[in-house]
């Protein structure tokens, strides 16, 4: 039995408790049940990597690494965004490697943002940005992507903006849509952001991950958005490895400056083995290059193989993610639809309402496609095999 404690405890995040990641996972485990549900590949990384981790380690690249990172991969990030995106950041004072894209975020928010401020945001989202606003005692403020095509409403976001805005976080391309920002929402981002004091807190953990021919558009590919925005990516996302939870930032000098206060305190350095083996590995740009191709053909294979499934497909522009809407024939709510899934037909998927502060329910569904071929032809087989319960 767990130990009782006589502390009375004050809650800085009363409201927060067991997520429904948690719940589905657990669910899951205890049906074994086909996993379409987690953002996180289930096959191997390159044995090269793996190599170069080893080969760090043997040669006692061991101790911490440099609080801002090591210098060989820094400046590889330059080289790679300078080349992408058009902006070239100084690797000593405008990159940061963190220890996942998650600390990168909680680092840049709990620089940044002071109690008393708003932070916009967009729902559905990843789950972590609300928290972390209010623990620095500011206040998120939610706002709705268009349904079913999930972009912004620029004008409701002009009308949101306050004298107290402080930030406005952007995902893309975005989980758990899959939808990608294009050149007219960064000149609309732009546009509202100017002769402001706003910073960008900008997710692209995908940024190699979008289809059908598309660029990724960074806020490093637009002058006036790279000089207020903190760029955030992730190794792990990229090379397969999210279990190294190595990641990292871009930001102007006087902005990285702030998030790297928080960050010595906080993890201080990144894992230094897999930092050399980055270093090593993205010496051959088509290491993270061919990554777009490569989930286009499993994004693809999974919509062939749903082809005859009840559920319709939304577009998925990026990311590992696509979305399934179910309301032409139930109205159960999606919570219940996915419990559904895992107990009587052994997949596992996520809520849409899961993503939405106030659990707003659209009857949709996310599947990732981050998985081997083997797990997709499973998970659509049993998707298929769905008894819709009638019209609406």
């Amino acid at each position: 039995m767990p130990l009782a404690s006589p502390v009375q405890l004050r809650s800085r995040l009363p409201d927060v408790g067991t997520t429904i990641f948690s719940v589905i996972g657990q669910l899951s485990a205890a049906h074994n049940a086909i996993n379409l549900s987690q953002g996180a590949p289930n096959f191997p990384c390159d044995p090269q990597l793996i190599a170069g981790v080893t080969r760090a380690m043997e040669a006692n690249h061991n101790q911490y690494a440099p609080m801002t990172g090591l210098a060989a991969l820094k400046t590889a990030l330059a080289e790679k965004v300078n080349t992408l995106y058009g902006t070239r950041y100084d690797d000593e004072c405008e990159v940061l490697i963190t220890a996942s894209a998650s600390e990168g975020i909680y680092s840049a928010i709990s620089g940044l943002v002071h109690p008393g401020d708003e932070v916009i945001y967009f729902e559905p989202a990843f789950d972590s940005y609300a928290p972390i606003v209010r623990l620095q005692g500011a206040t998120p403020v939610a706002i709705r992507l268009t349904v079913p095509e999930f972009r912004v409403n620029w004008d409701e976001v002009r009308a949101a903006i306050t004298p107290r805005t402080r930030m406005i976080i952007i995902n893309t391309p975005h989980n758990p849509t899959g939808q990608v920002f294009d050149r007219a929402d960064l000149d609309a981002l732009a546009a509202i952001t100017r002769h402001t004091d706003i910073i960008i807190l900008s997710d692209e953990v995908y940024e190699h991950v979008v289809f059908d021919g598309k660029i990724h558009h960074s806020m490093a590919t637009h002058p006036q958005l790279a000089e207020r925005s903190v760029i955030i990516c992730s190794f792990g996302k990229t090379f397969h490895v999210t279990g190294w939870r190595v990641g990292y930032c871009l930001a102007p000098a006087a902005l990285m400056n702030e998030i790297c206060k928080i960050h010595q305190f906080l993890m201080f350095s990144a894992d230094t083995p897999m930092q050399y083996a980055f270093a090593g590995y993205m010496a051959d740009p088509t290491t993270y290059l061919a990554l777009a191709g490569f989930y286009q053909r499993k994004r693809d294979l999974l919509r062939t193989l749903l082809a005859d499934s009840p559920f319709r497909l939304l577009p998925s522009a990026g990311s590992f993610f696509m979305l399934a809407s179910y309301g032409h024939f139930s109205d159960e709510p999606d919570s219940d639809m996915v419990q559904r899934l895992i107990v009587d037909h052994g997949v596992a998927t996520l809520p849409l309402s899961a993503f939405y502060s106030d659990a707003t329910d659209n009857n949709i569904i996310r599947l990732s496609f981050a998985k081997d071929d083997a797990t997709l032809r499973a998970g659509a087989q049993a998707l298929c095999q769905v008894n819709p319960r009638g019209p609406r």
